[in-house]
């Protein structure tokens, strides 16, 4: 899901407060890199079976949480949670650049052998007890990297191999930034979610609401066997205000909206969160009475909002590296390098080295990717034709280095993935000149109506050459437009369907109001931080399809409240 963030100058002195961590993340850097660096050295030397080749890489990665998360719910606290733990990613491989034990599809974890892994590594800078995790876990990655490439060789004597580079050779890192932590009250957080959430007595029309405040500071501590040495600190913070009601049939209705934010100053003040929670619920009573949408096929507004999201699932993912090379891919788009994919007017890039976007900061920044190497730039669309793949250090035919943006979440394998995806347009025009080209094409087409989705929860893509290309947003507020006035009313029940060729190349034109989004992705490689830039769309033909929702019984009795 890809989450707005509203940014605002105003700062709220009250959660400005030290807080002091449980255990002191990052507090002898030195102490942890020394542990990992002798420990990797001497499984490069030693790790080795009779008659099986050694280990000609080695990567360890120890990630660093402390994570503070709160709920609360009608002015009352259900969740107070508050952890600091460390988690070990090992990676072993056996063979040789050109050819190893991973296989085209190296971002999947697969089966794993020998004894189950625990993670966890000691919270305190031990260095014998991390040693001690370090050389369990390596020998089980070992005895798993010789099984699979003894699997993959046996496998090759019955399958054809293509010309792929398994592993690329990239250059020694050394960077040591300043490990962060969290520098806020959690009791004065604890208050706000509860003042924030008790708003929703007022409005006993909706069945259940929550308001969640969640808080990290992220260490990342990564070496590699060439020397590679990284240490970089990130914080977020996340507001959620959710509510959720059912209309008079029974169905299912929900809104929400999301504050996000980096550092504590940033934090609105509380009455623009209070005034935020109203907005919901008010939406949401409407939304509640609204009309349930029959399928429709016919031209539509995407507002930024949902457009990040239409971009994410439709192209994001389909430029991934990894499902360019894999069998088990659809591979929409792995032929079409200098190929117009997208409209004349529309660039396509990914840009994780931007911290903010028009004095927005942006979720999906980061300086080096989970493999040790730097972040870039990447120009993936220009002009509508496709000029690049985002690349991990497991590249695509033809590729012979990675691009920065091999990704994973805590534990997971890295793979190539999305940083800050933004969308440019060389065909703008202010929101109300849209929306009147909009009306032109409903009446060209003699639609009584057309549709403007204004805002969107996620969505989802399958890019699996077993299933449908195809793609799902799943848009919370949704607008009829009736052609003959613009008049607009709100509906409920509607989902975007599609697939990605076709409907790309439905976009009309754009408008020139860009929205920041930030939330987490998921895909093989785990939940990560991401960010989409992009404008409001105008396409020419898109379809809706009826919510698949289970509609039950509102509750008999009115609430107590």
């Amino acid at each position: 899901m890809l989450l707005k963030k509203y940014l605002v100058k105003a700062l709220f002195a009250a959660l400005l407060v030290t807080l002091t961590p449980l255990s002191a993340p990052g507090a002898n850097p030195d102490v942890v890199f020394k542990a990992m660096e002798k420990e990797m050295k001497r499984n490069m030397k030693g790790l080795h079976m009779e008659d099986y080749k050694r280990p000609y890489f080695m990567a360890y990665r120890l990630t660093e949480v402390d994570v503070l998360s709160l709920e609360a719910r009608y002015g009352a606290l259900v969740q107070n949670y508050r952890n600091t733990y460390r988690v070990i990613y090992t990676e072993v491989r056996v063979g040789d650049y050109k050819f190893d034990n991973t296989g085209d599809n190296a971002y999947r974890l697969g089966a794993r052998i020998g004894e189950n892994i625990d993670y966890y590594a000691p919270v305190e800078d031990d260095p014998k007890a991390l040693m001690h995790k370090l050389w369990l876990m390596s020998d089980i990655r070992y005895k798993e990297a010789i099984n699979q490439y003894m699997k993959k060789k046996g496998q090759n004597i019955f399958r054809p191999r293509e010309d792929l580079i398994d592993f690329t050779h990239e250059k020694k890192v050394v960077y040591m930034g300043s490990p962060v932590s969290l520098n806020l009250d959690s009791q004065r957080a604890v208050e706000l979610v509860k003042k924030v959430s008790a708003v929703f007595k007022e409005y006993p029309e909706i069945i259940n609401s929550s308001v969640s405040f969640d808080a990290r500071a992220v260490n990342k501590y990564f070496i590699n066997s060439e020397g590679t040495r990284i240490l970089q600190g990130s914080t977020s913070y996340y507001i959620r205000i959710d509510a959720r009601t059912k209309a008079e049939d029974g169905m299912p209705v929900q809104n929400f909206h999301t504050f996000f934010f980096t550092s504590p100053e940033d934090i609105p003040p509380e009455d623009e969160i209070i005034q935020a929670a109203h907005d919901v619920a008010e939406q949401l009573i409407k939304l509640k009475k609204a009309k349930e949408m029959e399928p429709y096929s016919g031209p539509a507004i995407l507002t930024a909002e949902v457009a990040g999201v239409f971009f994410h699932e439709v192209l994001g993912h389909r430029l991934e590296g990894e499902r360019q090379r894999s069998e088990m891919e659809g591979k929409t788009f792995s032929k079409k390098l200098g190929e117009k994919i997208a409209p004349g007017f529309i660039d396509i890039i990914d840009d994780p080295t931007l911290e903010s976007f028009q004095g927005t900061k942006l979720a999906g920044h980061y300086l080096y990717d989970d493999e040790g190497v730097p972040a870039q730039k990447v120009a993936l669309v220009k002009n509508g034709v496709l000029k690049n793949y985002l690349t991990s250090r497991t590249p695509p035919k033809g590729y012979k280095h990675s691009n920065g943006h091999g990704r994973a979440a805590d534990i997971q394998k890295p793979m190539a993935r999305m940083g800050n995806l933004i969308v440019k347009s060389h065909k703008e025009m202010p929101y109300e000149e849209l929306k009147k080209k909009l009306l032109e094409l409903l009446r060209e087409k003699n639609k009584p109506f057309g549709f403007i989705l204004k805002k969107a929860r996620g969505g989802e893509t399958n890019t699996s050459r077993f299933g449908f290309q195809a793609f799902k947003g799943k848009p919370v507020l949704v607008y009829k437009v009736y052609a003959k006035d613009g008049r607009e009313e709100l509906v409920r029940g509607v989902e975007i369907v599609g697939t990605p060729l076709i409907t790309i190349n439905k976009i009309v034109a754009t408008g020139n109001d860009y929205g920041v989004f930030n939330g987490y992705c998921g895909a093989e490689s785990g939940y990560i931080p991401v960010s989409t830039v992009a404008p409001s769309i105008l396409v020419s033909e898109i379809e809706l399809q009826k919510t698949a929702a289970r509609k039950k019984r509102p509750p008999i009795l009115k609430p107590p409240l």
